[in-house]
């Protein structure tokens, strides 16, 4: 008998933890009867009584286990580490809010049967913040253009993975792993179903600025060049500019050199101009170092506080 596993990371989702349990066990006994299964849930340091929660179901159920981290350890490593650890001979990435929609389960199954190792949920629109989803949109199309690797637009993960697929990566031991970018570079036969995201079912999003921008940057930094090649032309596109607008109020001030005087503006708009474009690409050369810096610590991508329903 062939198994599914389903891993669902969570992290602060008192609410929604046991519906996203009962709601996936009840699609797999139901509609997928013929298989085992196993329900991993990987909690990132819950505040709430999520951890609470997760163990009353693991009581309840010997098939449904979780992992509980030590500490958070961010929104990419902690679901690649559960991805990393599940038994099954496929595995089912989702969402513990309900926007990952749990009847899509079976068409994914049904998708792996007809031999895809890997089939990918799409967005084509969401119910949620429409100017989120639009800059989502301008954002995968920009990575798209920018990058050696076909990225997968409105591509979050929420998928099924072949165990093949899961095997290599454990064999990639990647320290600061970006799953949409693995699946676009290493993926193999690949299926993929639009649906609508629906409404975060209850709780409130752990999604902010600083994480979409934390992902933006993993993004640009794994899988493009442009970034440090626009620095590298914006600087000689200055220092030519700034050659020639030297050159022209010396020719100036030498055929006019009585009545001709400039002032210090254009000096101090060119300093403020110049400045700037240096602390911009100073900043993007910082996290081209820190994603390599981090890649030489090669520190784990997370410790373990405690494991249950695992022999």
């Amino acid at each position: 008998m062939k198994k599914i596993s389903v891993m669902i990371p969570c992290y602060n989702e008192e609410e929604n933890v046991k519906p996203i349990a009962y709601a996936v066990t009840d699609i797999l006994e139901k509609e997928l009867s013929q298989y085992d299964y196993e329900l991993l849930f990987i909690d990132n340091c819950s505040t709430d009584k999520t951890r609470i929660y997760l163990r009353e179901l693991c009581a309840e159920n010997k098939r449904i286990k979780a992992i509980l981290n030590a500490r958070n350890f961010g929104q990419f490593n902690s679901p690649y580490y559960g991805m990393c650890q599940t038994t099954g001979d496929c595995t089912i990435t989702m969402c513990c809010d309900f926007q990952d929609p749990v009847e899509m389960i079976p068409k994914f199954v049904k998708e792996w049967e007809a031999g895809y190792k890997i089939v990918s949920g799409i967005k084509t629109s969401s119910k949620e913040n429409g100017f989120i989803y639009f800059l989502r949109t301008v954002y995968y199309r920009l990575i798209k253009k920018m990058s050696d690797v076909e990225m997968i637009e409105h591509f979050t993960g929420f998928g099924l993975y072949d165990k093949s697929f899961i095997q290599l990566l454990r064999e990639l031991d990647d320290p600061i792993p970006f799953i949409r970018g693995i699946v676009a570079e290493f993926g193999y036969k690949r299926k993929e179903i639009e649906y609508e995201q629906p409404k975060r079912r209850a709780g409130k999003t752990h999604n902010n600025w600083y994480s979409l921008y934390d992902a933006a940057m993993l993004s640009i930094t794994s899988y493009t060049k442009v970034g440090l090649r626009i620095a590298v032309l914006g600087g000689f596109v200055c220092a030519g500019i700034s050659f020639l607008i030297g050159l022209i109020y010396l020719v100036l001030k030498l055929i006019y050199w009585e009545s001709f005087s400039a002032g210090t503006a254009p000096m101090v708009i060119g300093m403020f101009f110049i400045g700037s474009v240096q602390l911009f690409f100073i900043g993007l050369l910082g996290e081209y170092i820190m994603n390599i810096n981090q890649r030489v610590m090669h520190r784990p991508l997370v410790i373990e506080e405690e494991r249950i329903n695992f022999e």
